[in-house]
């Protein structure tokens, strides 16, 4: 691959770059498009990390309301697996402390997705995003500490 160094008088000189430089550069490309923050399994968010890492949480979700399998939550990186078990299509979404709009896919009656998000100090709301869901009282507020 050559690329351009600089044109005098009408003339074009080239320079050739290694090839590990030229990888890198790919590289760094790839990384400032992919940012986002991380993985959720459908889509991702801000705050997310890898999917499928850290402390599992189950979170049932049926019409209309949330039952997380636990209640005290300190720092450090949660993965939850939204359960369906109801019957019309849900989500699970996560907002706080540097988790912003974090979102499971829609889940469909029995299936279930996973969303893994890193959890600072802090209060957050945990909701299904999909229609009125949340004001219909799929809606919890978890403190971590």
């Amino acid at each position: 691959m050559t690329i351009p160094a600089h044109v005098t008088h009408g003339t074009r000189r080239a320079t050739t770059l290694p090839a590990t430089a030229v990888a890198f550069a790919a590289a760094l490309a790839l990384a400032a498009c992919s940012s986002g923050g991380g993985h959720a399994s459908g889509s991702a968010g801000s705050g997310a990390a890898k999917v499928n890492s850290g402390t599992r949480v189950t979170v049932t979700e049926t019409e209309y309301g949330l039952k997380l399998s636990r209640s005290s939550f300190a720092p450090g990186t949660y993965t939850f697996v939204a359960q369906d078990a109801g019957k019309v299509a849900h989500a699970l979404s996560i907002d706080g402390p540097g988790v912003e709009d974090a979102r499971t896919h829609d889940i469909q009656s029995g299936q279930k997705a996973t969303l893994t998000v890193a959890l600072k100090k802090g209060t957050y709301d945990v909701y299904c995003p999909i229609d009125s869901h949340k004001q219909l009282g799929m809606d919890q507020h978890i403190q971590v500490r």
